[in-house]
């Protein structure tokens, strides 16, 4: 179904020869249809393609250019496309020695480009043990016909749980990237102390991923298996979000703002919806901060009183957040959000009961006002978390149906 808000760039990627590979493990997200792709097996392809990963993140160099990133067959590749995905070069390789990249749900390979087109791209190996895994990264400094080769970048080698790394590019090329990381919770356990979740984890670079400074903490009694969601302030630093462990096992947001690149400042508490479970969601936050430095935030609860999705803003750094609205339907899930100038666009997926169906709200006044829900698009397969990436000029959604073609559509206001 197409809406005359948006224009549909698909890019369609020929493949050959696709089968399930059962070896790839799955994630089970809570409140997710039968028909959504997470829960899917990834198939493997003869030839490297798209529609043969149940990820793919992109990006828009600062040229214009969209920059995809996708995994299959325990290899990273990259893809460009100059007409906004109508038609993409052929895939670059990122990691030449094959390792077992993790790429589904909301733990996925992420790319990100500095302002002189220097590609970064970070992802979670598997070490093959429970949760075990290390944060991967690699750099194209040529416009991503090579990349160097994979490093570490957690500096505890132990067989234990690394994850669910996000990153940002700061205003002088700065990378900044953090994960969820178990080192913590490993530590407690052998002198017999209890600690809930796991903790947040970061580390940055000031000379283009030459090298990074030493490991630190952000926060401890993180929830262990939801996205985080990095983005940088008007005064170049860091700020982060994520769904944290509070007193009595409550599970809602929090968001540090760093006062420089190498200092966390005070933790704040973002929604009150005093989501209380003993478990995962798999369900992490979105975070966007505009060219006047508000943050606007978007987040999925399931509380008692307080279910569905979630939208306020902040005017203030992060410290105190608007009244957060209420949105979406019946099973709306993993909602993201971007702005550009004073328009700002969420969007999420719902199942309906027969189809999955991509929602759009939209707001021209900061958010102040926001429009009726609108599908903007729909599949019968399982599709993929839906992203949204600006190139300056216009807000696209990024998004990907199993085994069919990359999706970007550009968002009218």
């Amino acid at each position: 179904m197409k809406s005359p808000s948006y224009f549909l760039f698909s890019a369609f990627l020929a493949i050959t020869g696709c089968a399930t590979d059962s070896t790839v493990e799955q994630t089970a997200t809570p409140q997710h249809n039968e028909h959504s792709q997470h829960g899917e097996k990834a198939p493997v392809c003869a030839k490297p393609s798209s529609q043969c990963s149940n990820t793919v993140a992109a990006e828009f160099a600062p040229d214009g250019v969209l920059w995809i990133t996708w995994a299959n067959n325990e290899h990273i590749y990259v893809q460009s496309s100059a007409d906004k995905g109508q038609h993409f070069r052929n895939p670059v390789i990122v990691n030449a020695i094959a390792e077992k990249v993790t790429a589904k749900g909301e733990n996925r390979p992420k790319i990100k480009l500095d302002a002189k087109g220097n590609i970064y791209i970070t992802w979670a190996l598997s070490l093959g043990e429970h949760h075990a895994g290390y944060i991967r990264f690699s750099r194209s400094t040529d416009g991503g016909k090579s990349f160097s080769a994979p490093i570490t970048v957690n500096d505890d080698l132990d067989v234990i749980g690394h994850s669910f790394d996000s990153m940002a590019i700061g205003q002088n090329g700065e990378i900044f990237i953090a994960w969820l990381d178990a080192r913590d919770t490993v530590a407690a356990k052998k002198a017999g102390q209890k600690f809930e979740g796991s903790s947040l984890y970061y580390t940055w670079s000031n000379d283009g991923g030459k090298s990074f400074y030493p490991n630190k903490r952000i926060a401890a009694h993180v929830c262990q298996c939801c996205r985080l969601q990095t983005a940088i302030a008007k005064d170049n630093t860091p700020v982060i979000t994520w769904r944290h462990i509070f007193d009595g096992g409550i599970r809602d947001h929090a968001l540090v703002k760093f006062t420089d690149w190498n200092t966390p400042a005070e933790l704040q508490r973002v929604g009150q919806e005093n989501w209380k479970i003993d478990a995962c969601p798999h369900h992490g936050p979105g975070l966007a901060i505009s060219d006047t430095d508000v943050y606007h935030e978007v987040w999925f609860s399931n509380a008692d009183v307080k279910k569905g999705l979630f939208y306020a803003h902040s005017n203030d750094g992060g410290k105190h957040f608007s009244e957060p609205m209420a949105f979406g339907g019946a099973g709306a899930t993993h909602p993201h959000v971007k702005t550009l100038g004073k328009n700002i666009a969420i969007v999420w997926e719902e199942f309906d009961g027969k189809k999955n169906v991509l929602q759009l709200i939209k707001s021209t006044d900061a958010g102040n006002t926001w429009s009726k829900p609108e599908v903007i698009a729909e599949a019968a397969k399982g599709v993929d978390t839906p992203f949204l990436i600006s190139d300056g000029q216009a807000i696209y959604v990024s998004w990907q149906v199993l085994q069919q073609d990359y999706r970007l559509q550009k968002i009218n206001f």
